[in-house]
């Protein structure tokens, strides 16, 4: 199963990954822990299909994608 980390400190909930995935992954989120704006949560991670699309439009550099937890 692909493993999808998103590092909160960077992301700017710009929702990029949230709209150019294929499958869903992400979902726009308020977190306790950064409330002062919404963070992509890799809520189905399951789904994703290693497109890869989500990393280079996330300008933070906020996106990881691994194939598996070995990668």
């Amino acid at each position: 199963m692909p493993i999808v980390v998103v590092n909160w400190n960077r992301c700017s909930g710009k929702g990029t990954c949230v709209e150019v995935c294929p499958v869903s992954v992400f979902e726009l989120q308020e977190l306790r822990e950064h409330p002062e704006t919404l963070k992509a949560v890799p809520t189905k991670m399951d789904e994703c299909s290693l497109c890869m699309k989500c990393v280079p439009v996330c300008v933070e550099g906020a996106i990881t994608v691994k194939k598996d937890h070995t990668s």
